[in-house]
């Protein structure tokens, strides 16, 4: 008896500290997801940043950027790009700004958030985007930027977004939204086209209406077609829209790159200045929109038509 009862406390000294090691890896692997995740892109030195700016208001519910400028810019008006974050309208965050590098060209940035699909549907989503240009413009001599020259870009979801800053009506405004240039990092442009948004043999109905492009739009694109070309900006261009640069993995498997060829080709019908540079080799994202040859592409354009 008393060896079997031996071997049981054995038996349970063991399993224990195996269950302890177990945690601990547990632990561990947990804590470095958790550091990669919150990695974010290191900051120029100097850099002034005022967080969680109120921008606007909606349902009780405070709407905020972040503001990124440039050390030693006082008295400077400095031109400003938005940052339109991705995660398909229902994820992401402003705190995830993948253009501090405009800070060393002298750009001013602003980091916005917006309401996700879980807190209202389109278009509420470019609305907010409106009111964050709004807010910045007429506080512009508050923060010392320069009102009548503002950009607009951003990934993925955020690209859309910015894409439709440039091409959609805001509608009467007391205190214009209109930017000045954007550039569209591998944005859909067209949602009634869209493969997620698309009935076929691979997609039934099921999983279509479950889609990201549903979500936004409260409904699939065959069925309301009408509001899914307003949450498009490839049936937005016009004559008057600002210049743009359009920027696609040639192998996205997220956003097809022919999203991006159509839209250039419908600005450039209308005769609106566009630049497409299709990255070879790249994603959706990732490093090789990272490199110096494609920040300085960015800062060179708007550059060219903020300054």
């Amino acid at each position: 008896m008393k060896n079997t009862r031996s071997v049981q406390s054995c038996w349970i000294q063991r399993l224990t500290l195996l269950g302890a090691a177990l945690a601990g890896l547990t632990i561990a692997f947990t804590s470095h997801a958790q550091q990669k995740k919150k990695k974010k892109p290191a900051l120029p030195a100097g850099a002034v940043v005022e967080k969680d700016i109120v921008y606007a208001r909606h349902d009780g519910v405070d709407l905020k950027l972040d503001l990124y400028r440039p050390e030693n810019e006082e008295g400077n008006a400095l031109p400003l790009v938005l940052w339109i974050h991705g995660g398909g309208w229902l994820n992401g965050s402003k705190d995830n700004c993948k253009i501090s590098f405009l800070l060393d060209h002298r750009f001013a940035v602003a980091s916005v958030g917006y309401r996700l699909t879980n807190a209202v549907q389109w278009p509420g989503q470019i609305e907010d985007c409106y009111a964050a240009v709004r807010y910045l413009r007429s506080h512009a001599k508050d923060y010392g930027l320069d009102g009548d020259h503002i950009g607009a870009m951003g990934g993925s979801a955020g690209g859309h977004l910015a894409a439709l800053m440039g091409t959609r009506p805001a509608g009467e405004e007391k205190i214009s939204s209109r930017v000045q240039a954007v550039c569209d990092w591998y944005g859909p442009t067209d949602l009634l086209i869209m493969p997620p948004n698309v009935v076929s043999e691979k997609r039934p109905i099921e999983k279509v209406s479950q889609s990201n492009g549903a979500k936004l739009l409260g409904a699939t694109v065959r069925d309301v077609p009408e509001l899914a070309k307003d949450a498009s900006a490839f049936y937005q261009v016009s004559s008057d829209d600002p210049p743009f640069l359009i920027m696609h993995g040639s192998e996205d498997p997220g956003v097809p790159v022919e999203q991006s060829e159509k839209f250039r080709e419908a600005l450039e019908k209308a005769g609106v200045s566009s630049e497409l540079v299709i990255i070879e080799g790249a994603g959706h994202g990732g490093p090789r929109f990272n490199t110096d040859e494609v920040r300085e592409n960015v800062a060179a354009f708007f550059g060219r038509w903020l300054r």
